[in-house]
């Protein structure tokens, strides 16, 4: 079991990455959209961060289990179970989740977009919630 205060500044820490990962993955997506990237190297440049998204996204959870807050646990279990799903049904031919050949038909480009949209509000809502049990924490 950690304390109290470094469980919250590690996710806090954590969440922190992942908001920046997300912009990335965003912005990245964003520059293709104006083609400012090549398909092949956008979709380079997202393979190359999905595992680390997919490790970091799955520690607040652990982190939450080994404390015992479980109500944390259960809201962010289901972004964590969604991102390791996905990462572990890709097809096994495939050079990522982000193929370049794939990226432009039926409108994926635009849900990726939107899926990391929602990804970046998730990761802000849990950063100030992290802050706060923190500040929590030191008051008390």
């Amino acid at each position: 079991m950690l304390s109290e205060g470094f469980l919250w500044i590690l996710s806090l820490f954590n969440s922190l990455f992942l908001i920046f990962l997300s912009v990335y993955f965003l912005i990245t997506l964003a520059d293709l959209e104006c083609d400012f990237l090549n398909a092949s190297t956008c979709c380079t440049r997202l393979n190359k961060y999905i595992l680390v998204e997919v490790l970091f996204t799955c520690v607040n959870p652990l982190l939450m289990v080994f404390n015992m807050h479980w109500i944390k646990f259960l809201i962010h279990l289901p972004l964590s179970c969604f991102l390791a799903n996905r990462y572990l049904s890709r097809s096994a031919g495939s050079i990522g989740l982000y193929d370049p050949t794939e990226i432009h038909n039926r409108g994926k480009l635009k849900g990726f977009m939107k899926e990391n949209m929602c990804k970046i509000g998730y990761h802000v809502v849990f950063f100030l919630v992290n802050m706060y049990s923190l500040i929590f924490y030191m008051v008390a």
